[in-house]
């Protein structure tokens, strides 16, 4: 029998499978459909970007580890190796920008004199392939940025180069999100911190807090633009204090009525940004979700299946506010496999974990929960986890015209032998 038979087969048995405690795969399979993932730019070159030649990680407290052969070297390039990725994975998705991944044609341009125009060419190539873009300042790599301080920086002239930064990139942003027709998601974060005791506390959240006030005075359209602000725990030589802490941005969030960003890796070992959506939903304007997999710290591992990831989708999926006030990207930076095999990876088992989320029986689950029926619920809450949602998520991918389990490897080192492997 074909493959593509027996796929079609297994799907037929797994949908009558999910009938059976009332869940509408095709109407699963919908909802996927219309969840796009921001796919993050900075994984195809370790961060470096393309404001000078070599250009790449300068402090700020990010470090990409390993030195995987292939790394995009030009703009082409970067693209190149995204739509490879792409192809490889169901759906219509997005790609997330930094300011620092500008196309300043050769001539370095300051930071706080960026333009649209400097971001021209990603308009156009994500029309060509029908995508939309996000966007975040980049405040870190930077002369300015080398002592630990941006937006918080105790020197006026210092700070005001940087709001400039922070200005530029809303409206630039917004340019975005015009002429693509979709609000591009824009992300402040910012590494200021120390790595040892402060003294002082509290003066840098108020310089903080007055630079950000700054930032977003300019009323700018949520049609085009929507502003986000994220916390950040602790960086590689800023360990004993960051000035935006999770506290720090949740009150500016709500107080300001922004998007707050929650990334997997930029908390306290122990806490799990699945336990927080619901509760920030009930007060913020929306979320952007940065799904990472932190290693002991927030060391921005490849995505995996694991338990946390589902348990962030399974708070992001039932959720009737997810299309609206919910935005979802990857963020990661793994040089120490193949490049673009890192985002196919992460971004398939993302999908995987939303489906998996999309095809619980939830009327049934709350229904049982509402009726104060926990054993129930909890005999419930573990058969689904042996249902076949495999044989969905196989046929899921025949239908969108990408591989099926393992055979997008296949491609994926195929385009490393022919293109990565040429790279010096």
């Amino acid at each position: 029998m074909p493959k593509d038979q027996r796929i079609s087969n297994a799907f037929e048995a797994a949908r009558d499978r999910y009938a059976e405690f009332g869940v509408n795969v095709e109407e699963a399979l919908q909802s996927l459909r219309d969840i796009p993932i921001s796919l993050h730019c900075w994984q195809g070159d370790d961060v470096g970007g393309f404001e000078t030649l070599g250009a790449g990680l300068g402090g700020g407290g990010i470090q990409a580890t390993g030195n995987y052969p292939g790394k995009a070297r030009t703009i082409d390039e970067l693209r190149q190796d995204i739509e490879t990725a792409l192809a490889q994975i169901p759906g219509r998705h997005r790609v997330n920008l930094h300011a620092s991944y500008l196309d300043n044609g050769g001539k370095p341009v300051e930071r706080n004199e960026i333009e649209p125009k400097h971001f021209e060419s990603w308009i156009h190539w994500a029309k060509t392939n029908r995508l939309g873009l996000d966007f975040n300042p980049t405040f870190f790599s930077h002369s300015l940025a080398a002592d630990g301080f941006t937006l918080t920086h105790p020197n006026p002239a210092v700070r005001r180069f940087w709001i400039e930064h922070g200005i530029a990139c809303r409206r630039i942003a917004a340019a975005i999100g015009r002429q693509l027709g979709t609000p591009a998601v824009t992300n402040v974060w910012i590494p200021d911190g120390y790595k040892d005791t402060p003294v002082d506390r509290t003066s840098p959240r108020e310089r903080l807090t007055e630079s950000l006030d700054k930032i977003f005075a300019e009323h700018l359209d949520s049609n085009h633009v929507l502003d986000a602000v994220e916390a950040k725990l602790f960086g590689i030589g800023l360990e004993s204090y960051t000035a935006g802490s999770a506290e720090f941005y949740l009150g500016y969030a709500v107080s300001r009525q922004k998007l707050l960003t929650l990334d997997a890796g930029h908390y306290h070992p122990t806490e799990t940004i699945s336990e927080k959506i619901s509760s920030v939903l009930m007060f913020c304007p929306g979320l952007l979700l940065h799904v990472s997999r932190p290693v002991r710290w927030d060391s921005d591992h490849v995505v995996v299946l694991d338990d946390e990831l589902q348990a962030i989708a399974k708070e992001v999926t039932p959720n009737c506010k997810l299309r609206k006030n919910l935005h979802i990207g990857l963020d990661y930076f793994d040089a120490s496999i193949n490049r673009v095999a890192a985002w196919v990876i992460g971004m398939r088992n993302l999908l995987k974990a939303l489906l998996i989320a999309l095809l619980e029986p939830h009327a049934s689950l709350r229904a049982t929960e509402a009726r104060m029926d926990y054993t129930r619920r909890l005999a419930l809450q573990e058969e689904v986890k042996s249902l076949p949602w495999s044989a969905v998520w196989d046929f899921y991918c025949l239908s969108e015209s990408v591989p099926t389990g393992i055979n997008w490897l296949d491609r994926v080192m195929k385009y490393e032998t022919d293109t990565l492997s040429r790279r010096d």
